[in-house]
């Protein structure tokens, strides 16, 4: 059951990106930091946006949880040796 259910939900997902894409035609231009980008439709630089801050959160996230692990050791490091 399980396994249909995720098989339905990955076909919504396709379905509705599919939507996304092909309303979403129009060509743009984007310039950023004087960089100019070529004409392509405005869906791709939403998805590609998309899939960037779905990489960049959970990398910031991770980072975060390291940083505060490392900081949590070295303070009871830092007990013992007092």
């Amino acid at each position: 059951m399980k396994k249909k259910l995720a098989v339905l939900l990955v076909f919504l997902v396709v379905l509705v990106v599919l939507g996304f894409t092909l309303e979403n035609q129009q060509p743009v231009e984007l310039v950023f930091l004087g960089v100019q980008t070529p004409r392509l439709p405005i869906s791709r630089f939403i998805i590609l946006a998309l899939l960037i801050g779905m990489l960049v959160g959970p990398v910031l996230r991770t980072l975060l949880l390291l940083h505060r692990r490392r900081g949590r050791d070295l303070n009871q490091a830092h007990m013992r040796y007092q």
